[in-house]
């Protein structure tokens, strides 16, 4: 019978579903609560069940923020009502990278921003006394956020800051039709996301750790899949011939690194950042607490309703 409750995002395929099959398999005692969109969570609950662990699935797409609060309200009744054991670890790794900064969700909130900072802040704001002592939260972040050739190989734009109720809103970059402006949105949602971590760790309750894990460039993965063709062709056919070489991390090794990250087997403080392996110091710029503050405040602004 599972003793406690992991609940993880972005699991349904590249380094999120390595990570999942090793998470399953070093913890037996979790239950893991996979939210997806449509019925992956559920399809997906359904095969580790098949392979004897206690899993369910709760669908939910992370661009609604509604849909992220209506997911993280039906995690709490289930703690609450006895249905799953103590929750004890969120994996937040689902990111979205796409090709301008035009691209809205339904709240009117720029969609990278939307994903890759906002819908973690509210699955943790609403999950935030739940966590019992000795969890672990890790939500992948991203190397891309030094803005230097060597994290970003020439391929990502560094961050571009901004007050943070500007980066939650389209056009925040010059040309925002272009592939450059909405990678530049990813590099800086990246950043931000570190922001957050450091004021999470500031506020969450005793005992429970959050830090950010950097996989490095993974080729092969599908994050970008709203790319053009060309670009597509290149991340999944070429680009996977970099991780012979230190430049790059395989989808493999990526997923075991998160995973371990995950069930705390990589040593590491709370509001650390995690280097594939290893604990690491971040950007300099990524440590701003005028900036963290700033940007929770953004963040409880624009989520108020959903508290």
């Amino acid at each position: 019978m599972a003793q406690h409750t992991i609940v993880m995002t972005g699991a349904t395929r590249g380094i999120g579903r390595v990570a999942l099959d090793r998470i399953a398999a070093l913890d037996p005692d979790a239950h893991l609560v996979l939210l997806a969109r449509d019925e992956a969570s559920s399809r997906l609950a359904a095969e580790l069940t098949a392979a004897g662990h206690a899993a369910s699935g709760i669908a939910v797409d992370l661009l609604s923020l509604t849909g992220t609060r209506q997911a993280a309200d039906e995690v709490v009744r289930r703690l609450d009502a006895g249905e799953l054991p103590p929750l004890r670890g969120l994996v937040g790794n689902a990111g979205l990278q796409i090709t301008n900064d035009l691209t809205e969700n339904s709240e009117g909130l720029e969609a990278t921003f939307a994903v890759n900072v906002l819908a973690n802040h509210v699955l943790l704001r609403r999950l935030h006394d739940r966590f019992v002592s000795g969890s672990r939260i890790t939500l992948t972040v991203s190397d891309t956020h030094f803005g230097d050739f060597r994290h970003n190989l020439g391929m990502v734009p560094g961050p571009s800051w901004q007050e943070p109720e500007r980066l939650a809103r389209i056009r925040a970059f010059p040309d925002p039709e272009s592939v450059v402006a909405g990678r530049t949105a990813y590099s800086t949602s990246k950043l931000a996301a570190i922001h957050l971590i450091h004021e999470h760790a500031r506020r969450l309750p005793g005992g429970v750790d959050i830090v950010g894990y950097n996989p490095g460039f993974v080729p092969g993965t599908d994050l970008a899949r709203a790319a053009d063709a060309f670009s597509r062709f290149a991340m999944r056919r070429v680009m996977p011939l970099m991780t012979l070489t230190p430049l790059a991390t395989s989808k493999g090794a990526a997923g075991r690194y998160l995973a371990d990250a995950a069930l705390g087997r990589t040593r590491a403080t709370t509001a650390a950042y995690i280097n594939r392996g290893a604990e690491e110091r971040s950007s300099e710029e990524s440590y701003d607490p005028t900036r963290e503050r700033q940007l929770w405040d953004t963040a409880e602004e624009l989520t108020r309703s959903l508290h």
